[in-house]
């Protein structure tokens, strides 16, 4: 228990360094060689954080717009696709680290990319806030964009640092999480 909590904390610590550029967010991170694939593993509880902004994130869709005719089988399906996406994620970029020589290096960018996921949640749900409250639409949309901005950043410099990837390839990681969200959603989509 101490060691997950531990985990946790180093965890969120080591990702509000790297959300603001700092590479020493990594040195948190840092592990003895047989200890690195069980620091990725606990940064799984990362999911379990990102739950109620996630949830929270899918509530504030529904303000303005027209209820769901089964809201309880919508969010079910968000659930799902969540949790589907999520570990999609890390099972694939686990196999494009190894088939590039990086896979020493994976557990470091998964352990980075799920507390990071965290901050990036936060992000999100801080920056709905102004359209939920009635802020000019302007407003509303620059903070939504400038925060969507930050949360890509954020994951292309997670990429970077923890993969040691060119500019380049840490883009075609953030493509490649996006592309999978995108495409568990429309399968559910199709599939509703």
């Amino acid at each position: 228990m101490i060691s997950t909590v531990r985990s946790v904390g180093g965890g969120l610590q080591a990702a509000l360094l790297l959300a603001r550029g700092r590479t020493d967010g990594l040195l948190l991170l840092d592990a003895a060689a047989d200890a690195r694939m069980a620091l990725a593993r606990r940064s799984f509880w990362a999911m379990a954080l990102c739950l109620p902004a996630f949830l929270c994130l899918d509530l504030l869709g529904w303000i303005g717009a027209a209820k769901p005719a089964h809201p309880g089988h919508d969010l079910a399906a968000d659930l799902l696709t969540f949790v589907i996406g999520w570990l999609a994620f890390a099972l694939v970029s686990h196999r494009i680290a190894e088939r590039s020589g990086r896979a020493a290096l994976w557990w470091r960018f998964m352990a980075a990319w799920n507390w990071c996921s965290v901050v990036q949640y936060l992000l999100m749900v801080a920056a709905s806030l102004p359209g939920v409250l009635g802020a000019p639409d302007l407003v509303a949309e620059a903070v939504w964009l400038f925060a969507l901005g930050w949360v890509i950043w954020i994951e292309w410099f997670v990429s970077r640092v923890a993969l040691e990837l060119s500019a380049g390839a840490a883009a075609g990681m953030v493509m490649l999480d996006l592309g999978i969200g995108l495409a568990i959603t429309a399968l559910a989509e199709l599939l509703a």
